[in-house]
């Protein structure tokens, strides 16, 4: 099985409490995996003992062929995932990270369970902007496991407002950003040089950026658009490149996290159109390598770019207004680099000498 055999350890104080991080691996690219892998290092920079257990588990490979079967897959991953779960016995607080829908009911549910029958401390970490249908209309396939963790945590203030409207009480800590790792570069000017970082699926609507794109290309005819993600959309979008017969985009693919600073700084504009949203990582890592960030308001994208005037926000599946507003960059671009000034500041409060403290105070609470 994939679950590390033994705790991860470093040099540790007594009194630290033992984590199992459950969580997608970064087999799976995408927040909730970038998040417990950056969660498990920091961690245990900090001397504390972390197990992490994945959700998406490796198949042995007498039956590895079975992965590209759909259901299938699902059942296999489930009767190897649950009994790895046994091993939160040996820890002291289980922290569980959750998506939403049949996601949250095959992975956060069984491991809130295990961690109650071994009386273990239970966080639950939800991440999913789709939090409000979530919580709206799954009744009891929801609800009553939202009863069982100790403490709920939610990276945003948007979340936050949501568990609310269903008399949840949350705490907010944000996401981590490794500052560290992404080179600030101060562009002096701006070229059109665009990045979008999200995967290609129906509710990111990458689709909208192709067609803000195409609608850029006639005013800047050396621009260019670089497509990091994928995801069950990403055909259709190929052919809509084609239809559109515009020239400048490439298709990344699944590009691994070491990867990323590079592509980060060889973009000048960062690029969203998603329309369900919470608390974009790849936003913030734009904010850390200095690019000017173009989004909708989706989620908490609103708080994390207008209120701190930290890019700019137009409506969403509105490719005219996005053209528009990097036209407006493009020729005015004084505005855009104080507004990259800001969001260098504001990532600063998603960097692990702010988030440390927080973790640590919701991890000694199984002390109280």
């Amino acid at each position: 099985m994939n679950v590390e055999s033994s705790m991860l350890k470093a040099t540790t104080a007594p009194h630290r409490p033992r984590i199992a991080l459950v969580a997608p691996s970064m087999d799976i690219l995408g927040g909730q995996g970038v998040q417990a892998y950056h969660l498990q290092k920091k961690l245990l920079d900090e001397g504390y003992e972390v197990l992490f257990i994945p959700v998406n588990l490796q198949f042995p490979k007498v039956v590895r062929w079975l992965h590209r079967i759909p259901y299938l897959r699902t059942v296999i991953n489930e009767l190897l995932y649950i009994p790895s779960l046994l091993a939160v016995r040996h820890v002291d607080v289980v922290h569980v990270f959750s998506a939403s829908y049949w996601s949250f009911l095959l992975a956060p549910v069984p491991a809130m369970l295990m961690a109650r029958l071994f009386g273990r401390y239970l966080i639950l970490n939800y991440h999913s902007g789709e939090a409000e249908d979530h919580l709206a209309n799954w009744g009891y396939l929801v609800h009553p496991w939202l009863l069982l963790p100790h403490e709920i945590i939610v990276p945003s203030t948007y979340l936050q407002e949501v568990f609310s409207r269903y008399r949840y009480k949350t705490r907010v800590i944000r996401n981590i950003v490794n500052t560290a790792i992404f080179k600030y570069r101060e562009r002096t000017s701006l070229q059109p040089r665009l990045l979008s970082v999200r995967n290609l699926e129906p509710h990111y609507r990458v689709d909208v950026t192709i067609l803000a794109f195409a609608l850029l290309k006639h005013r800047y005819p050396g621009a260019s658009l670089t497509i990091v993600g994928y995801g069950g959309k990403e055909n259709r979008l190929k052919q809509l490149v084609k239809t559109l017969n515009v020239e400048g985009i490439r298709f990344l693919g699944r590009v691994e996290q070491a990867q990323m600073p590079g592509i980060y700084d060889d973009a000048d504009i960062f690029v969203n159109s998603s329309v369900i949203d919470n608390q974009p990582v790849s936003i913030l890592e734009a904010f850390a390598a200095g690019l000017v960030v173009v989004t909708t308001g989706t989620g908490d994208i609103s708080a994390m770019v207008s209120d701190t005037r930290a890019g700019y926000i137009v409506p969403t599946e509105d490719p005219k207004a996005m053209a528009d507003t990097l036209v407006n960059i493009l020729e005015q671009p004084g505005h855009a680099i104080q507004a990259v000034h800001r969001a260098r500041e504001e990532v600063g409060k998603y960097a692990w000498t702010h988030v440390c403290s927080e973790w640590t105070r919701s991890y000694l609470r199984m002390e109280t």
